[in-house]
């Protein structure tokens, strides 16, 4: 769809073409939907992060929530979205080693036990390797920081999402 038949669509086809762009959660692209006519994919993207950013702090971090652990066992059970499937292949998460995959079920039950949410990383922007590096290091950051993270992490990921979605 373009930016122009978006604008022209119902509530449904909206949400339907855009909804998956965030995780799981098709409350964003129904809020946005009341905000059309988007001039751009970018001004779109930008009035879905900015319903995020001013959602309660719980509804935020059920957005986190609902992505899936990086090589976990949704991932290897084939229950990702889509989306999450395509993104975490181009980083390599499909083809680890035994070692790799024990080394991410360690860090992700660490980060999860520490944060309560799952790690959640742009893994069209990374590799394997620095993907555990992150996991690894950010595992040490604060709750308010880690929630901020992993919220602007989302929000290129659903960029992203969108530009192989959406045509200007």
């Amino acid at each position: 769809m373009t930016v122009s038949e978006l604008n022209r669509s119902g509530r449904e086809d909206f949400c339907n073409a855009v909804g998956f762009a965030f995780e799981n959660s098709p409350w964003i692209a129904r809020q946005a939907w009341e905000k059309r006519p988007f001039a751009s994919v970018d001004e779109m993207h930008a009035a879905m992060v900015a319903i995020v950013e001013r959602a309660p702090e719980e509804k935020r971090i059920e957005l986190i929530a609902a992505h899936p652990d990086l090589a976990g066992r949704v991932a290897r059970e084939g229950r990702l979205t889509p989306a999450s499937q395509d993104e975490q292949s181009s980083a390599g998460l499909d083809r680890l080693s035994k070692e790799e995959l024990e080394r991410f079920e360690r860090l992700n039950e660490a980060y999860r036990a520490r944060f309560s949410f799952p790690f959640v990383i742009c893994a069209r922007e990374n590799t394997k390797g620095s993907i555990l590096a992150a996991l690894e290091s950010r595992a040490q950051n604060d709750r308010t920081t880690e929630v901020s993270t992993a919220l602007r992490e989302i929000a290129k990921i659903a960029r992203l999402r969108l530009s192989y979605t959406v045509e200007p």
